[in-house]
């Protein structure tokens, strides 16, 4: 919906959600008044429950910016009220670290991989924090479930695998490999590791290297 189209705060070490929904509001004024762009807080930043779904802070998109900032329901927290028609509308907020999870099914069969999808995310009667979609990936003949897991504290990655797991078993259908896209918090991995090794209570801070990063 803009040049800048969302900046997220995420709290990894030594700070909370309070801390990054802070430093999210001071750099949302400062960044829409300096700019001119309108701003939109979301998630933990978000300053009432219509906001707090990036989903329909961006409803609208570019193109319906201009009429959605007419809205009296969407006077923005930042910035003019004025769209601006060469950086468009900006989304400041405060989340979790999001992990992009995906889950490779030994099939060529899309609407498989839909309907998955559609069993594991929130908006379809799954996962709470779990948001969800059924690609192909053509050139290896192979499906996918490409999911966002917005708070892996709540709906830890081990869940979300052993549900596609069990859905994809209904269609005859086995997981061929999964896929970590980008970075994942070390904690996050407490659970997997706890689950599949059996050992109750495992924690990140048994693992050597943890000791070794910065405070």
């Amino acid at each position: 919906m803009g040049a800048v189209d969302v900046v997220p705060f995420v709290p990894i070490r030594g700070l909370t959600m309070d801390d990054a929904a802070q430093i999210a509001h001071r750099f949302g004024k400062v960044f829409g008044e300096r700019l001119g762009i309108p701003v939109f807080f979301y998630e933990a930043a978000a300053t009432s429950e219509a906001r707090r779904n990036l989903v329909d802070v961006r409803r609208g998109e570019y193109e319906g910016m201009a009429a959605k900032l007419q809205d009296p329901a969407w006077t923005v927290d930042a910035g003019p009220q004025a769209f601006n028609e060469r950086s468009g509308v900006t989304a400041v907020g405060a989340r979790m670290p999001l992990i992009a999870f995906n889950v490779n099914l030994q099939t060529d069969d899309l609407e498989v991989a839909k309907t998955i999808a559609n069993a594991v995310r929130h908006v379809g009667g799954g996962l709470r924090y779990v948001k969800a979609m059924g690609l192909a990936l053509e050139d290896r003949g192979i499906v996918q479930v490409s999911m966002n897991l917005v708070n892996y504290q709540k709906t830890p990655i081990h869940r979300a695998l052993e549900l596609i797991k069990v859905e994809a078993a209904r269609y005859g259908v086995s997981v061929k490999e999964c896929e970590v896209v980008g970075m994942v918090p070390i904690e996050a991995l407490e659970e997997v590791v706890s689950y599949y090794l059996q050992v109750p209570g495992f924690n990140a801070k048994q693992v050597i290297e943890y000791h070794l990063l910065p405070e």
